[in-house]
């Protein structure tokens, strides 16, 4: 109790925030990197035409998910270096891309899935390190 006695609130606060966000980042990365595997790599299936759909929708979806796993990623692992981090997560969206079009089920490789993948890590390398890094 005295060790909290000469801590602010405040800091106590932001102690108990990081333990629970770090417990949870730690189940949620693999789950939401296995779900995300499972999608990029599942058959295609044909697409119905809604009201909110527009030509590059695809690409936005690639740049978000990307940027949310770039952003788990960087808080499991907040000491890995920049180098690793792109290395892991760039070349996980490039071979994603070549098998989809490798395992032919209705999928290609598309250049611009790639890019808007590589453009989501950075985003969420450079939010982390500007606003989230401790």
């Amino acid at each position: 109790m005295q060790i909290l006695a000469n801590c602010s609130p405040q800091k106590n606060i932001r102690k108990l925030l990081d333990n629970f966000v770090t417990k949870y980042i730690k189940i949620t990365l693999p789950i939401y990197w296995a779900i995300l595997t499972y999608m990029l790599l599942r058959p295609g299936v044909e697409n119905k035409e809604y009201f909110f759909m527009f030509p590059q929708l695809d690409k936005v979806i690639h740049f978000s998910i990307f940027f949310l796993l770039g952003l788990l990623f960087k808080v499991r692992f907040p000491k890995i270096s920049i180098f690793h981090f792109f290395l892991i997560l760039i070349s996980y969206g490039l071979l994603t891309e070549i098998l989809q079009d490798v395992m032919d089920l209705g999928r290609s490789l598309e250049i611009l899935d790639a890019v808007a993948d590589s453009l989501g890590v950075c985003l969420a390398f450079y939010l982390y390190n500007k606003y989230l890094k401790s």
